[in-house]
């Protein structure tokens, strides 16, 4: 059996998907419907995970173009004009069409000069089939007789080019470029005569290429033709007939297929031995609520555009009922003869799916109110449903980037990913037929209604150029190496793996700020109460009468009692928190203390250490209101003021100095935002951090036998595009800026990363920036270089980044970098990506840039949506990161000494909690159970994995240290005690027996 790589989750959630893999899929109008309800009830997350797994043997990968987006030549050879030519000769031209480039198609990408080009293009990516369309204006420059010598010789060079190669050809007969000459004489498509002149064009097609064709597509996308043809006007020939006349034509396409694809079975199926369909667009749909009445109007939509074609081709030669109720008198009418005549003529479902229709030419009407999405799995799966299963072409799929993108088309290749990946699942887990998948489109050409704004092409194509070069772009790699794999088959980096973490390695849960209530116990009231128990029923005071009073105890803080509980549920090694800086030292400095709060932290460091939690303690961690900085230094410039650098070490002196003797491991700086930092708060930041360290390591380490360090938040750059040398060097460069910059100086060379000073010098030089990175002086350098006894990061995510500009809400000027997002990746309901191995490539990052050193995984989580379901996608994460930290340590050679989940609960952290927190009430959620079963087997050890004995960790707490050396003496001094007493009991009891016998 198959199941996602990277997935430690028990295989039982898997059990409900397999056992919908099992159910027959039923083809019958109507049973589509069924598919929202399944695919709501699949496995979360597990069914969203990417498939790791190879598509069938003799699966056919391929790529695409049109005629009249690529040919170009116009009026070369004899060609006749199509209603394409005329439509963009027109001095209104096609929407979208104003960037630059050639007008309409008449050069476009020059294919018809460039045959060899294209499939030189076709042999380098290694496909099996390549799909075109013929130019009926080429062969019948009017549409009808006479043949035109130069357009057959075209196409038969094509053919037999692609035939030396081992290149099956797919043809299509007519994609959307209808010769002119029919338009004027007939009305084109809105007349009857048509469907018997495109017969005769076929015949003509048939008999000359026929011997060299096994797939043929009649023509593409109907929907287009005749709604925006002849409906809204909105495409070629731009007739703007309304609904009636968009359905009339719709009825002739039908009969044209039809009786095509009756000519070939009857006259040359049995010599030439082919197949012929027709190529059906279609969008998908979800339903805003899943209720019953708008999972019909879903159904309703894919009817109106979907199966106003297929339904009459592959069930009934008739027009789904839901049209026909709807639409009454403005739907033609097929006699019982035409139905016969229609039903049954595709010999497989040609789908066509992407960027054309979806989005884009889907008149907004035939939604029905309902949410357009972009699942093609989920869409093979309804036609599968729908259709009685037919085995299914994807003959075109792919989306879009912007005009100005060049050769890293990142975007472009994460959809491509998701589509292809999305037809796997459709294959694996669902059981449809699917036997080729066709990348639209083989290079860039002329996009319809969006002209040269777009491109969609594998390879790029300069349109300014004169010999129109294809330059292959990142996108082609991406897919040579998909058809080499026959799909993305596992790979040992994917896999887990079994193993357990070292002895005394730190298992950590975070709370950025622990629950602070320094409320006495009832237990230190010294008033005395009596119950009215007859009226009130209330406790009532008794005036002047005290009890006396007792020495307050930690224990006495209710809070503390029950956060610790909570903590010792969890089986937790080690909890980190921060101090509240503006709380403590209200004024910045010593003057005021607030000693309350501060014996409230001792209570809480103590308490761990009782319970043999190890307390982590950050002395600051920025907040968004004045960073949690002291309001008079947050007043005059915070961190740019280089007065908070002296301040910072006199709170580090009485934070140390306070709570020092419960407190081992110190965290100077939590968590500082690089993002809202300016290199001035930076550098000033660096020297407190600095000077803190080296005050602990000269007056305290030795008595306190502690060690501290910054913790930096680290989440991994990936370069969008693997192939790009240039989305490399951004992915570096941000990197650096991100976590070098204020870790160099610390665990580098006493300074910031050489890239960032080259980056600032060359941006101040180019755009007049006036971004000042400052110097350390040499003494600085010292003072910060080796500040750190361990390197602590905080890691959530992975981040894509491009250098191609393709959307400007994601793309930092600054930086020259483009965000990128990979949409095969697991989301959280935040929209931040699960990207497991993103940790196991940043700790050896770090260990790459700054050595051996120890590293702590000081934060790790991700949000929730309080829905318990969700909290799966938690288990996953928690269980898949561990793993990947396993992986460095163990394969990597990583030091990594510790991991912490974030977070505690969600009353400090909302959605990020391991402990939900509802009508004041904690609650552990399944993914702190699962947590504390790998925390309890020190990791995830298998059948082979040797036993590991650890000794005894002991916390450092001195009171409980009596306790700990003198097991030895208690338990015998405590057997003394029970025998005396047994002794003390037999004696009694005999000596009575003695008196009552004497009696």
């Amino acid at each position: 059996s198959r199941s996602p790589a990277g997935s430690m989750a028990p295989a039982a959630p898997l059990l409900p998907l397999l056992l919908l893999l099992g159910r027959p899929l039923l083809g019958a109008p109507g049973q589509g419907a069924g598919t929202w309800s399944r695919f709501a009830r699949l496995p979360y997350p597990q069914d969203q995970l990417f498939l790791h797994d190879t598509f069938p043997d003799g699966f056919l990968w391929g790529a695409g173009s049109a005629a009249y987006q690529t040919e170009g030549g116009w009026r070369q050879g004899g060609k006749g004009a199509s209603v394409w030519d005329t439509f963009a000769h027109r001095p209104a031209t096609p929407p979208g069409s104003a960037a630059p480039g050639p007008a309409g198609g008449d050069v476009a990408s020059d294919s018809y000069n460039n045959l060899f080009r294209d499939v030189e293009g076709l042999r380098r990516l290694g496909v099996s089939h390549y799909r075109f369309s013929l130019a009926w204006a080429r062969l019948l420059p009017n549409g009808t007789a006479p043949l035109n010598p130069a357009g057959l010789a075209h196409y038969q060079r094509l053919l037999g080019r692609l035939r030396e190669l081992g290149i099956e050809p797919v043809v299509t007969l007519y994609h959307w470029d209808l010769p002119q000459g029919l338009q004027d004489a007939f009305g084109g498509w809105a007349s009857p005569v048509l469907p018997q002149l495109f017969h005769d064009y076929a015949e003509l097609c048939f008999r000359h290429f026929g011997g060299q064709v096994r797939y043929w597509l009649t023509m593409d996308n109907p929907y287009v033709v005749a709604w925006h043809g002849y409906g809204t006007g909105w495409l070629p020939p731009g007739v703007r007939g309304g609904p009636r006349l968009g359905y009339r034509a719709a009825h002739h396409l039908l009969q044209a297929h039809a009786k095509v694809w009756h000519l070939y079975n009857d006259h040359f199926r049995p010599t030439q031995r082919g197949k012929v369909s027709i190529a059906l667009s279609s969008h998908w749909i979800k339903p805003q609520r899943m209720t019953e009445k708008n999972i019909k109007e879903c159904q309703k939509s894919l009817d109106f555009v979907l199966g106003w074609f297929a339904k009459p081709i592959f069930i009934d030669g008739d027009y789904p009922e839901s049209m026909r109720s709807n639409l009454s008198s403005l739907l033609p009418e097929f006699s019982e003869v035409e139905k016969k005549y229609i039903k049954g003529t595709a010999d497989f479902f040609a789908l066509s799916f992407g960027a054309t229709l979806s989005f884009q030419l889907l008149d907004s009407h035939m939604k029905f109110q309902q949410l357009e999405s972009i699942s093609l799995r989920q869409l093979l799966y309804w036609i599968s449903s729908e259709y009685n299963k037919p085995q299914i072409f994807i003959v075109e799929n792919s989306w879009f980037v912007s005009g100005s993108t060049k050769r890293d088309d990142a975007k472009y290749i994460y959809y491509l990913k998701k589509f292809i990946m999305e037809t796997l699942k459709a294959i694996r887990y669902d059981g449809v037929s699917v036997f080729g998948y066709t990348v639209w489109s083989l290079l860039d050409g002329f996009e319809w209604h969006r002209g040269y704004s777009i491109r969609r092409g594998l390879f790029y194509v300069d349109f300014q150029s004169h010999d129109k070069k294809l330059m292959p772009k990142s996108s082609v790699l991406f897919y040579q190496k998909l058809i080499e794999k026959n799909g993305f088959p596992p790979l040992p980096e994917n896999q887990p793996i079994e193993g357990i973490f070292p002895c005394g390695f730190a298992w950590g849960i975070v709370d950025n700020y622990i629950q602070v209530d320094t409320t006495p116990a009832q237990f230190l009231d010294s008033n005395v109460y009596v119950w009215d128990v007859h009226q009130t029923k209330q406790l009532i005071k008794v005036d002047g009468v005290f009890t006396s009073k007792r020495k307050r105890h930690c224990v006495d803080f209710a809070a503390i009692r029950l956060q610790v509980s909570l903590l010792q549920e969890m089986h937790v090694t080690h909890f980190q928190f921060s101090l509240k800086w503006s709380l403590i030292l209200p004024l910045g400095n010593l003057s005021l203390i607030n000693h309350t709060l501060v014996h409230y932290y001792q209570c809480f460091a103590s308490e761990l250490l009782r319970v043999n939690i190890t307390p982590v303690v950050a002395l600051w961690q920025p907040m968004a209101e004045n960073q949690e900085l002291p309001v008079s230094l947050a007043k005059y410039g915070a961190w740019e003021n280089p007065e908070t650098i002296q301040a910072f070490v006199e709170y580090a002196k009485f934070c140390f100095t306070s709570l020092g003797d419960h407190v081992k491991f110190w965290i100077t700086m939590n968590e500082p935002s690089v993002k809202n930092l300016t290199y001035t708060a930076g550098h000033n930041l660096l020297k407190a951090h600095a000077k803190a360290w080296h005050l602990y390591d000269k007056e305290f380490r030795r008595s306190q036998k502690g060690k501290i360090s910054i913790a930096l938040q680290a989440d991994w750059v990936e370069p969008a595009c693997p192939f790009s040398g240039n989305d490399q060097e951004v992915a570096d460069r941000i990197l650096e800026f991100d976590v070098g910059w204020l870790a160099e100086p610390i665990f580098g060379n006493g300074d910031y990363p050489q890239v960032m000073r080259a980056w600032l010098h060359q941006r101040n030089a180019v755009d007049l920036y006036n971004f000042h990175l400052p110097y350390f002086s040499e003494d600085e350098k010292k003072l910060i270089q080796g500040s750190f006894d361990f390197f602590a990061l905080s890691h959530y995510t992975t981040t894509l980044v491009g250098w191609e500009k393709e959307d400007a809400l994601k793309y930092d000027h600054y930086l020259e970098v483009q965000m990128i997002n990979d949409i095969t990746w697991l989301q959280s309901p935040n929209r931040a990506a699960v990207v497991p191995w993103g940790l196991r490539k940043l700790l050896k990052w770090v260990k790459s840039k700054y050595g051996d050193v120890p590293i702590y995984v000081m934060a790790n989580g991700i949000d929730d949506d309080q829905n318990m379901v969700h909290d799966k996608l938690r288990v996953y994460y928690i269980q898949n990161y561990i793993n990947e930290a396993l992986k460095a340590y163990t394969l990597d050679n990583v030091n990594l000494q510790g991991y912490f989940v974030y977070s505690f609960n969600d009353k400090t952290a909302p959605n990020y909690g391991l402990y939900s927190y509802v009508a004041n009430q904690y609650e552990p959620k399944p993914s702190m159970k699962h947590y504390r079963e790998i925390i309890d087997n020190n990791g995830f050890p298998g059948p082979e994995t040797p036993e590991l004995l650890c000794p005894e960790e002991i916390a450092s707490c001195p009171e409980c240290h009596f306790f700990r050396t003198g097991k030895s003496l208690l338990a015998f001094i405590s057997f003394i005690f029970v025998a005396f007493i047994v002794t003390i009991f037999f004696i009694t009891y005999y000596s009575k027996r003695v008196e009552r016998r004497y009696k």
